[in-house]
């Protein structure tokens, strides 16, 4: 009864807490929080100062007393406090905007979660608990690569192999999937933050500039790019600290710099694809041939990867619409079909 009278009371949500940002998919709304999963606050108190978008900006420019963290980190949860403290702000701010008053005061949603396909028994707990923890009256875990392939609108159901790579902030999930299930996943710690590393690594050995981790996910979106498919390269002006003299520095970047830096990443990526086809069963691998590689997650976006793709291992490579809410929307998707939620739900299946 009580279930019954709190689905009344509060909104249904999908949640994508991911490494780099956290979207919310509020049942029959669509996607209403997209933001980055990052939390400000007092070393000492713990008082948490900003969430977000806010807390965004200070990362690299906060005095001594003031943490501005990413709770999580290669898609677990590092920070529980912090990880809780955000969830239960956004689940908060999805409900304090409704006609009946009593909303605020009791926000207790159901939620499906998005989690990496590699996380250990002790690291699924954390996430469920934090979701607990946040206000949830239930928190259901499905993988974050059978999550991408329900919001791409692939056919999961059926006895084909489809095969989907999720690329994030902190992970790169990858799986084939038939029947409902998953046949072979791996789940690999290279994504979009060691793309941002390697970009940082490479200014700072070939132009002696520091630069923060804010500046080099700038530059990746701006000029990054994994294969040449413009005539002209793309520049751009990246402003650090010269290593030599301690003196602020300016220094020009084009294309081709930002794909040579990003280059051992991504191939890294395309192995761990190349690896998981090699594991995946003969009457599947025909399936993929003619279907392709969906490509899903923010990494998709990189300029030209789904092109490097297809070069490398001879196959189609599509990328899905909005590949960065292919997670949340697939979690959203799952709110309304209960009997396939139940079928692909994390401890579902391990039980």
């Amino acid at each position: 009864m009580f279930d019954f009278l709190f689905g009344l009371l509060s909104h249904d949500l999908g949640i994508d807490l991911g490494t780099s940002s956290v979207l919310i998919f509020v049942k029959d709304k669509g996607i209403v929080v997209r933001e980055p999963s990052v939390v400000a606050r007092h070393k000492k108190t713990k008082q948490i100062v900003a969430i977000g978008r806010e807390a965004k900006r200070m990362i690299g420019k906060t005095p001594g007393t003031i943490e501005a963290i990413r709770p999580l980190r290669n898609g677990v949860i590092s920070d529980f406090d912090a990880t809780v403290a955000l969830l239960t702000h956004y689940i908060r701010m999805v409900h304090t905007a409704p006609k009946n008053p009593l909303l605020p005061k009791i926000p207790r949603p159901k939620v499906v979660v998005g989690i990496p396909s590699g996380v250990t028994e002790v690291e699924r707990r954390a996430v469920q608990e934090a979701t607990l923890g946040a206000g949830a009256r239930q928190a259901i875990l499905i993988e974050e690569p059978m999550a991408a392939a329900i919001g791409a609108g692939l056919p999961i159901q059926e006895s084909q192999g489809t095969f989907i790579c999720d690329i994030g902030g902190g992970t790169s999930e990858i799986a084939v999937l038939s029947l409902g299930g998953i046949v072979v996943n791996r789940s690999i710690r290279i994504a979009g933050d060691e793309m941002d590393e390697a970009i940082t690594n490479f200014v700072r050995l070939k132009h002696s500039l520091l630069i923060g981790e804010q500046s080099a996910e700038e530059i990746k979106i701006t000029i990054g790019s994994a294969y040449p498919t413009q005539k002209h390269d793309r520049v751009t002006v990246v402003r650090g600290r010269d290593i030599e003299t301690g003196l602020p520095k300016s220094v020009r970047l084009n294309e081709s710099e930002i794909r040579e830096a990003l280059a051992t990443v991504v191939h890294q990526i395309i192995e761990a694809i190349s690896e998981t086809i090699e594991e995946t069963p003969p009457e599947l691998v025909g399936d993929i041939i003619e279907h392709g590689i969906i490509l899903a997650g923010g990494g998709a976006q990189l300029l030209g990867i789904d092109r490097l793709i297809a070069n490398e291992l001879k196959m189609p490579v599509w990328i899905t619409d909005d590949p960065q809410t292919a997670v949340v929307r697939g979690a959203g998707k799952l709110l309304t079909d209960e009997a396939l939620l139940q079928k692909v739900r994390v401890a579902a299946r391990r039980v």
